[in-house]
Formats: structure tokens, C-alpha cells, sequence
């Protein structure tokens, strides 16, 4: 341990196993170094007494949730599911136990827990409504190598989507740094300059805020609706409800972002009464490519949209 960070030094312990719950253990002041608090960044060295003391395991309070699963993959160390739309990833207000990851632990009592994690498993998510692929880790080493690579962007993630609007730009990229919106809290927005226009790349990061990119494609446009391919650089919350409404091109069904008050410009009637009696919006994550934690081996996978979907999708031309 000589010489090593304190955080990789800990992680060496079995009982800790990771440099994510060292740190974590770090920053609740549950480590000494020679009596003193120490920070993760510290050097370790020879004769240094290190203390830790390991919180006590804390019973989790979620139920299994007996909901049949599309697995798509599944071994020791992770687990890829075809998640559908209205189900909610993880416990939040309304959705205690009827959630992905109650559905998780009715299927397997291998989850990363971390030290009382109340996402066991959980690396990125997707929002209740959006249909697709999703990564669960099984233990807490894949679960901090799969955190890396969503961190350092080294995954692969493709959506489409169905936009109200016609983009008169065929591909091209969205960017700015998004932030809780000022007024509607339930909301995403671009942070704004003194113009009023989004902060770039090269203006001086806001206090509040995270950098975000999506790459799009619009693959076809018909009766005032664009079909679109999307590709996410970074993966912020909303980011691509976002960045499509805030260009005048609302996920069809995405009542939260506006998609409710542009139904009457779709061109054709028929379309529009679809639209009205969508039960979730048209935003779906259809590629999703990583590299397996304990092989090494580089993963993809693709699904299509959900038949119901598919079908709407090819009966408007799209």
C-alpha cells in the first residue's frame, strides 16, 4: 500500500472492494489516518495506522415486485434489459415498490449494493416513459467499471425518436449546459446567457448546470413529423427532451415539454388523433454498447421499438 492513493489502498481490502465505497467511507468521515481525517488523494505511508469503521449493514426496505423481465443478457456481473414504457427505474414519489428495481430483486439477489444503496444496481436510467435498453450491475466492481464508462463517454447509445415538427436541418448537433428549469421544477432547461440564448462551449461554465451533447439525424419527415436518430454524447436527465423541445421539435407525447400544444400542426387528422391518445411519449433506447467489466469483451446490443409502437410508426409513413 505503500505510496498509493488512500482511496485505491482501501479498495485493496475485501471488505471494501472498490474505490467508489472507499470514497464514500472517506467522505463520511469514517476513516483515520494516524487519528486524523484524512482525504481520498492522501499517499499512504509505511507505518501510517489506518482506521475504518464499516457502517453496519442496513436491512433494505424494498420488496420484489413480481413483473416479468425482457432480458436480453445476463451473467455474474451484469444484467441488459428491454425496459417498456411505464416502468419507472428506481423508488421514487408514487413508485415505492412497483418499480425496475424491485422487478430486479424478484429476479436475482445478486444487485451491487454498496454500502445500503437504495439504487441496487442502477448505473444510468431512463426516464418512466422511454422504452429500451438498460444496463443493471450485479456486484459493486462491475458496477463502478460500468460508472467509468458512461463517465469517461466510452459507451454507445442510440435512440429514435418521433418529433412534432419538421427539422429543416437534416443532422447536426445539440449542445449546452443543462440545469433544473427556474420556474416548472419538474423540468430540464438550457442555462441562458444575458442574451438569452444558451451558453456554448466556450463561454464560462455556470454555477449550476451540466455540459450536454446529442447528436441527431432526421431519417424521414412526413405530415408535419420528423423521424429522428439520436445519438448521446452525454447522458443528462432530459437531455434529449430537452434539447428537442427547446428547437421546436417535442417527443410526440411528451406532454411536460409541450408536445400536447403542437399536436394541431400535424398535418394529418388521423395523426393527431393518435397523438391524443398516446399513453406515453415516442422516445426510444434502441443501441446500447459497453465493455464487459470482467472480460473486457466490447457488448451491443440493439432492440426495436415495441410492436405498438412499429406499427403506429410505419401506418404514418415514417
Amino acid at each position: 500500500m505503500h505510496g498509493l492513493r488512500l482511496d485505491k489502498a482501501l479498495a485493496l481490502i475485501e471488505e471494501i472492494g472498490t474505490r467508489s465505497r472507499a470514497s464514500h467511507l472517506i467522505d463520511s468521515s469514517s476513516v483515520t489516518v494516524n487519528g486524523k481525517e484524512a482525504k481520498a488523494s492522501m499517499a499512504v505511508k509505511e507505518n501510517d495506522i489506518i482506521e475504518v469503521i464499516l457502517p453496519k449493514p442496513v436491512p433494505t426496505e424494498l420488496q420484489p415486485y413480481d413483473f416479468k423481465l425482457d432480458v436480453l443478457f445476463e451473467d455474474d456481473d451484469l444484467i441488459v434489459i428491454n425496459k417498456p414504457s411505464g416502468l419507472v427505474v428506481h423508488p421514487a414519489a408514487g413508485h415505492a415498490q412497483d418499480t425496475l428495481v424491485n422487478a430486479l430483486l424478484a429476479h436475482t439477489k445478486n444487485l451491487s449494493m454498496k454500502f445500503g444503496e437504495e439504487r441496487p444496481g442502477i448505473v444510468h436510467r431512463l426516464d418512466k416513459e422511454t422504452s429500451g435498453i438498460i444496463v443493471v450491475a450485479k456486484n459493486d466492481k462491475a458496477h463502478e467499471d460500468l460508472t467509468k464508462q458512461f463517465k469517461e463517454r466510452s459507451t454507445h447509445r442510440i435512440y429514435y425518436a418521433v418529433a412534432i415538427g419538421t427539422s429543416r436541418v437534416l443532422s447536426g448537433t445539440f449542445k449546452s449546459y443543462l440545469a433544473r428549469h427556474p420556474v416548472d421544477r419538474k423540468k430540464y432547461a438550457s442555462v441562458l446567457g444575458d442574451d438569452r440564448k444558451p451558453l456554448g462551449e466556450h463561454d464560462e461554465a455556470p454555477e449550476s448546470g451540466k455540459w450536454a451533447v446529442t447528436h441527431y439525424e432526421v431519417l424521414a419527415r412526413k405530415s408535419g413529423l420528423s423521424y429522428m436518430k439520436l445519438k448521446l454524447e452525454t447522458g443528462r436527465t432530459h437531455q434529449i427532451r430537452v434539447h428537442l423541445s427547446e428547437n421546436g421539435l417535442p417527443i410526440m407525447g411528451d406532454v411536460l415539454y409541450g408536445a400536447d400544444k403542437k399536436i394541431k400542426n400535424i398535418e394529418a387528422r388521423s395523426v393527431q388523433e393518435d397523438a391524443r391518445h398516446l399513453q406515453r411519449f415516442l422516445l426510444h433506447a434502441a443501441e446500447l454498447a459497453f465493455t464487459h467489466p470482467k472480460t473486457k469483451e466490447r457488448m451491443t446490443f440493439k432492440n426495436d421499438w415495441p410492436e405498438d409502437v412499429a406499427v403506429l410508426i410505419k401506418k404514418w409513413g415514417l
